[in-house]
């Protein structure tokens, strides 16, 4: 049974955490470029952007299999770091990490949820459709003059009076 929890000071597992995030985005490696910006987590830093941001973990069996960032922006939330375990993709476990940034996005009157995904990831893309989110634009990192990643929203219906 999988068992979601909010990571804050007292989490104490960011060694796993950040294994969990590399080994999940490590398919990736000989597909996009630029390299993800996993690579540049550290310890420190993964902590850090869990202070400054809303992080949660998926465990199961007290074993990390999954993870997400939101940072609140001014229409929607952002969904980063989402990252589920190889061996647990296809379970499920995504979709449970959604469904908490759209209970979190409803706590703080957000009315949408967004993310960023590279043009190479046709697989990701499809995925986020399926999910409900549709690709809202198409840009690129800094210094590249071709399209390399992709904006998804996901409009969400306003919370039940």
């Amino acid at each position: 049974m999988i068992t979601i929890i909010r990571i804050d000071n007292g989490f104490g597992r960011w060694d796993e955490l950040l294994a969990l995030i590399l080994s999940s985005f490590s398919y990736m490696d000989e597909i996009i470029d630029p390299p993800s910006s996993a690579h540049r987590l550290t310890l420190a830093s993964l902590a850090q952007k869990a202070t400054s941001e809303i992080a949660f973990a998926a465990l199961e069996e007290n074993c990390l299999v999954g993870c997400v960032f939101l940072k609140p922006e001014t229409d929607c939330l952002y969904v980063g770091k989402l990252a589920v375990a190889p061996g647990q993709q296809g379970k499920g476990v995504g979709r449970r990490l959604l469904k908490v940034a759209q209970d979190t996005a409803h706590e703080l009157n957000l009315p949408a949820l967004r993310l960023e995904t590279r043009i190479e990831l046709v697989g990701n893309h499809t995925t986020f459709g399926r999910w409900g989110f549709q690709k809202t634009a198409e840009k690129s990192h800094p210094g590249f003059d071709r399209i390399t990643f992709i904006e998804m929203r996901k409009q969400l219906e306003p919370t039940p009076a």
